[in-house]
């Protein structure tokens, strides 16, 4: 984020208060707060994204190919949409992702942050279609719903707007 001439200055000091470790924190409402404002930035931002380009041809991080590659190995009956929450959250679920996940700790920004995940791939981000998971996990089923055409109906359902396409 530093020297980005994109992101605001409270956008910085949310990065900066969330990269403390969470033991300095104790059910902080501030935190919590900036945490969502956080969530729903990077929401608004992805979303504007896959409804103004085409999502085939949409990279979301340099580790796109290796990641997706690695979870069609590892999760080869995910159902990318909807969602099932059992296979996200359950404890058989939690062990499998922490797994996969550990390879691409150091090679992905953030990787563990919490980041809203639409359920249904054919709508947006709204407070019933919408989970919490680390970004790692968010990532690698973006990318795979972008390379088998989940995301392909947004533009046309959801066509960007000025601000979106600005």
């Amino acid at each position: 984020m530093e020297g980005d001439g994109f992101v605001s200055d409270e956008a910085r000091s949310v990065a900066f208060h969330l990269q403390a470790p969470a033991e300095n924190y104790v059910n902080d409402p501030e935190v919590e707060f900036l945490w969502a404002m956080k969530a729903v930035e990077h929401a608004e931002v992805h979303f504007n994204l896959v409804r103004s380009v085409d999502p085939r041809t949409l990279r979301l991080t340099e580790q796109d190919d290796k990641m997706y590659s690695t979870f069609e190995a590892s999760f080869p009956d995910f159902q990318l949409s909807p969602l099932i929450e059992d296979q996200l959250k359950s404890a058989d679920a939690k062990e499998k992702w922490r797994e996969w996940m550990k390879p691409l700790e150091t090679e992905v920004a953030d990787f563990n942050y919490a980041t809203l995940l639409r359920i249904d791939a054919a709508g947006d981000y709204s407070e019933n279609n919408t989970l919490i998971v680390p970004r790692l996990e968010f990532l690698v089923i973006e990318v795979a719903r972008n390379r088998r055409g989940f995301n392909d109906g947004l533009r046309g359902k959801f066509p960007p707007t000025a601000a979106a396409t600005a």
